[in-house]
């Protein structure tokens, strides 16, 4: 058990230290052209990763604008339930962020998709609709990168072995974390007025 332990948090911290923060500048540069135009942030992904696209979006939104920080307009595309398998039961499970990104999605918006394996099908589809509009797309994706890693705007990519969804999940939230830290540095004096989560 303990062997075990401190390999997966060896391969975490290893994992972190190859990280390039380029990609990180450029996302947060793509947020911040998004919120001065008034633009949208959508987030999308399934299973562990719709958990992160919910983190991200509550990190973004009420997270930074109680602390008057930013007021980006961001929406999780998996956070409604009955959207999501009405999309599912009605038209297939292929189509549930493409179908709510459809005639909504602008080109000054951002899309944020999120798969391990970047050959999810459905964000696979919903990624191509938003290179086909114009907007910017930022991929979040592990293993081999897949699809999305190809056709990505942006590619954060955690470069990992077939299967390992734990570490590069791990590494998807705390690219968010870092993020949301980085706003939040970004106005010291408002640190103290709320406790963090």
């Amino acid at each position: 058990m303990q062997c075990l332990v401190k390999s997966y948090i060896d391969n975490l911290i290893a994992l972190l230290t190859k990280v390039d923060t380029t990609y990180i500048y450029q996302i947060i540069d793509a947020l911040d052209k998004c919120h001065d135009k008034q633009a949208t942030v959508y987030i999308m992904g399934n299973g562990g990763s719709a958990a992160t696209a919910s983190h991200m979006a509550n990190d973004l939104s009420v997270g930074l604008k109680l602390r008057e920080i930013r007021n980006f307009n961001v929406q999780s595309l998996s956070d409604n339930t009955p959207v999501c398998t009405a999309i599912a039961n009605d038209i297939g499970y292929e189509n549930v962020f493409y179908a709510q990104l459809k005639n909504k999605l602008q080109p000054d918006d951002l899309v944020i998709a999120l798969s391990c394996s970047g050959n999810s099908e459905n964000i696979v589809k919903a990624s191509q609709y938003t290179k086909k509009i114009g907007a910017t797309l930022v991929g979040m994706t592990g293993f081999d990168g897949g699809e999305l890693k190809k056709i990505s705007d942006i590619s954060f990519h955690v470069n990992t072995d077939n299967g390992e969804y734990g570490l590069v999940e791990d590494v998807h939230m705390i690219l968010d974390h870092i993020i949301y830290s980085y706003y939040i540095a970004q106005k010291p004096e408002n640190k103290t007025n709320y406790t963090m989560r």
